[in-house]
C-alpha cells in the first residue's frame, strides 16, 4: 500500500500553498500528499504545473480532496444550482490534471457540511446526485481521473453514510471511475464493525482515510488498527491510505471541522512531525507493511 497525509494536519486554512509540504512529507516517509481541490482551482497554470514537477522530482503522488460549498451542490433540486457543480467540479478536474492528480475524494456527489435548517429529500437528493456524477464520471475519463465517493457522519452529510449506501449509489452510477471512500473518523460514528464494513466494500474500495475517532494520529486512540488491517488484506486492498487527522483550532478549518479544543497539546511542528512519523510507523506495523 501507499501511505499519504492530508495537508490540513498542519494548516488552519484550506488555500494554502502546498509545495511546502511536497518535501516534508517524503522526508517523514510518506508517499503522497493529499491536497484540498479548492485549493487548486484558482492557481494559475504555472503553478499547477509547478506543483506537478516538485513531486515527480521528490517522488510524492498528490491526491485530492474536496466538500464541495452548498452552491455548488451538484444533488441540489435546483437544475442551476446542480450545473454550477457540475461547472465548477470539470474546473476542478481541469487543475487537477495539470497538477498531475489522477484521483478526488469527499462530497463531490452533493455538499459539505450540509446546512439542516433546509428540508431533506434524500431519494430526490440521490437522483440527481447520481445523475450529476454520471456526468463528471465521463468528463474525468478524458484525464484518467476517478471520483471517489465518501461516506461521511450524519452530523456532516445525510446522502451516505455507511458503506452499505455507498456500495450501493456507486454500483447504480455503474462507471468503472467511480469508487467508494471510507473513513475511519465517520464509520466510527455509522458502522456497526468497522473491519466488516471493509469487507463489505470489497472491490469497490478506491481511497480509504484514517485516523482516530476524535481525530488524532493512528495510535492516539482505540481504534481497532490490527482488525482494520487484516480487513483491508482480506479484500486484497493495496491502494492507497491517507491519514487526515486534525488537531489543531483555528481559521476556516478548525471550524469546519469543528475543533474547539487543542487536541495536539500545543505542539510544535517539529513535535507534530514528530508524532506523524511515529503515526506512520504504527500504521505499517499495525497493517503488516
Amino acid at each position: 500500500m501507499k501511505y499519504g497525509v492530508y495537508f490540513a494536519y498542519w494548516e488552519d486554512e484550506w488555500d494554502v500553498d502546498f509545495e511546502k509540504y511536497v518535501g516534508k512529507v517524503k522526508k517523514l516517509g510518506f508517499d503522497i500528499l493529499e491536497v484540498a481541490a479548492l485549493g487548486l482551482v484558482h492557481l494559475p497554470d504555472e503553478k499547477l504545473e509547478r506543483l506537478k514537477n516538485l513531486a515527480e522530482e521528490h517522488g510524492i503522488i498528490l491526491t485530492a480532496g474536496i466538500g464541495l460549498p452548498k452552491e455548488y451542490d451538484v444533488s441540489s433540486s435546483d437544475k442551476t444550482i446542480r450545473q454550477n457543480g457540475i461547472t465548477f467540479m470539470k474546473k476542478v478536474m481541469d487543475a487537477m490534471q495539470k497538477a498531475g492528480i489522477d484521483r478526488i475524494g469527499g462530497t463531490v456527489y452533493s455538499y459539505w457540511p450540509v446546512d439542516y435548517s433546509d428540508p431533506i429529500e434524500k431519494e430526490t437528493a440521490r437522483m440527481h446526485s447520481i445523475e450529476s456524477i454520471r456526468k463528471l464520471a465521463e468528463y474525468a475519463r478524458q484525464y484518467d481521473i476517478t471520483l471517489l465517493i465518501e461516506t461521511l457522519n450524519r452530523f456532516e452529510q445525510f446522502l451516505l453514510n455507511d458503506a452499505e449506501e455507498a456500495v450501493a449509489y456507486v454500483k447504480e452510477v455503474n462507471e468503472p471511475n467511480v469508487k467508494v471512500m471510507l473513513d475511519t473518523f465517520h464509520m466510527n460514528i455509522e458502522e456497526d464493525n468497522i473491519p466488516n464494513a471493509i469487507r463489505y466494500t470489497g472491490k469497490h474500495l478506491g481511497h480509504l482515510h484514517i485516523g482516530e475517532a476524535n481525530r488524532k494520529v493512528p495510535g492516539k486512540g482505540s481504534m481497532p488498527w490490527k482488525e482494520i488491517g487484516q480487513a483491508l488484506k482480506d479484500i486484497g486492498y493495496d491502494d492507497y491510505v491517507v491519514m487526515e487527522p486534525f488537531v489543531k483550532t483555528g481559521g476556516q478549518v478548525g471550524r469546519d471541522i469543528k475543533v474547539w479544543r487543542d487536541l495536539s497539546g500545543n505542539a510544535t511542528d517539529e513535535q507534530l512531525d514528530r508524532e506523524l512519523a511515529e503515526s506512520l510507523e504504527f500504521v505499517k506495523k499495525a497493517f503488516g507493511d
